[in-house]
């Protein structure tokens, strides 16, 4: 199933691209890229549409007697709820943001002064959608909702910090993806999170080509499935520990730029660069 979900995804981000792609012709879409080309944004929507979709396609699957295992259902319908959420959360930043102060500390700073940044919302939206996510994904006791809601907000958070460069968050996303596949063995409780890195795939070459942004709508999205995925098949002593690395990566990005140290190692900023389209 997972390796059905990978490449199921892959195709139907690739459909839904070229039947949506008139739809983000349209002026609320379009924003300037980091180095001014402009382009339309949120289209990490589609990552949402197509984990939505295949939800659909299991809940009639186990209808009609198919009798997938519970595990499968559960993470699907966890990957849901978090697709779902975080790509609304995205989107009001990716239409509603701009201008706006950014990190933490700005965000904060600007409620300290009585102002709700859209920033701020998802901040807040995400904390709450990542406890929800943690309680449908098993996590048993409100120590542990709490840490596993951590993990997938701030997941959720990192996948946005990474989404700096055409095809950068997708490329890492899927990186990390395949090490955890790996590591847990091809369980099928990632068979949601594995659909939604499947549809970032099929959005991969008209990233790279810089002819769509996923902006805070797909970035968002992978990094959360990615952390629910964490959630969904990892140990609490794994699950801990993963989250203080996420945690710390979240709070050293407010003093160092991911960007800087991507382009100073030469095999990361080979593979940062791999495929993309030249100035």
């Amino acid at each position: 199933m997972i390796i059905v979900a990978l490449f199921g995804g892959a195709f139907a981000a690739t459909v839904l691209w070229v039947l949506m792609s008139p739809a983000f012709g349209a002026e609320v879409f379009t924003r300037e890229n980091y180095r001014g080309r402009e382009l339309p944004t949120a289209a990490g929507v589609i990552i949402a549409l197509v984990v939505v979709a295949g939800d659909a396609l299991v809940v009639l699957l186990d209808a009609a007697g198919a009798e997938p295992s519970y595990s499968l259902l559960t993470g699907f319908r966890a990957a849901t709820v978090v697709a779902i959420g975080f790509a609304l959360l995205g989107l009001l930043d990716d239409l509603g943001g701009v201008g706006q102060s950014g990190g933490f500390r700005g965000h904060l700073s600007e409620l300290a002064q009585g102002r709700l940044t859209t920033g701020a919302a998802k901040l807040f939206g995400g904390a709450a959608l990542g406890v929800i996510a943690a309680d449908i994904a098993w996590s048993n006791s409100v120590g542990r909702l709490l840490a596993d809601g951590a993990l997938i907000a701030l997941a959720a958070n990192l996948g946005n910090l990474f989404d700096r460069a055409p095809g950068r968050v997708i490329k890492v996303a899927l990186v990390a993806g395949v090490v955890l596949i790996a590591l847990v063995r091809f369980d099928d409780a990632l068979t949601g999170v594995v659909l939604a890195l499947g549809a970032a795939a099929g959005l991969l070459l008209p990233d790279l080509r810089e002819r769509l942004m996923l902006g805070d709508t797909g970035a968002n999205v992978l990094g959360a499935v990615l952390g629910l995925g964490v959630v969904l098949t990892c140990t609490p002593t794994t699950r801990t520990l993963v989250l203080l690395a996420v945690a710390a990566l979240n709070a050293a990005s407010e003093v160092i730029s991911f960007t800087k140290i991507i382009n100073q190692t030469p095999p990361l900023r080979f593979l940062d660069h791999l495929g993309r389209r030249s100035a």
